[in-house]
């Protein structure tokens, strides 16, 4: 385990890639601008590189857990030949009032909720002020605020300029 660690956790879909709405298929993966290149870059520099990502198409049985893990793997292996790596990717699948009763609850890991982050930050023994998130909706916000850590919403459309610039800023 690598303690004290820099680490910054994505949300998926919006932030490494164009949320098109229940992406379960690497076929349908249309990447973010930057996105693979800041990967890339941020692991050359040490950090390690989380993905926390909010997964209902498995509650309401659009897709399932082994389609969500192959597509992480798939994701991870374009990562790679970049030079990049997501040391794991975290998704929750439950939703409350889900079609499939297993996935049906109200659980700690949905964002707004703080599970997986914490998860990953207990997990792996990152110090909460080396750790951030990068989001893009106010729900990944207010996940990384609950957990303790700052989180930045990504509104733009190049991740590695976006990181860039908040880099610059914290000096």
């Amino acid at each position: 385990m690598r303690i004290g660690k820099k680490a910054i956790l994505f949300d998926r879909d919006g932030v490494l890639n164009i949320d098109s709405g229940y992406v379960y298929r690497y076929e349908n993966i249309r990447w973010i601008d930057g996105a693979r290149e800041a990967v890339a870059r941020l692991t050359e520099e040490g950090w390690l590189l989380f993905v926390v990502t909010n997964q209902s198409g498995v509650a309401r049985g659009f897709y399932t857990e082994k389609d969500v893990m192959k597509l992480h793997k798939q994701m991870n292996k374009e990562f790679r030949k970049y030079g990049g790596n997501i040391t794991e990717f975290f998704f929750c699948p439950h939703l409350n009032g889900a079609e499939i009763s297993r996935y049906n609850m109200d659980c700690n890991c949905r964002k707004p909720k703080p599970g997986m982050i914490l998860q990953a930050i207990n997990k792996y023994g990152l110090i909460k002020e080396n750790t951030f998130l990068v989001g893009d909706s106010r729900r990944d916000i207010e996940a990384a605020a609950r957990a303790g850590i700052k989180g930045f919403l990504f509104e733009g459309d190049n991740l590695n300029l976006f990181l860039k610039n908040i880099f610059r800023e914290k000096g």
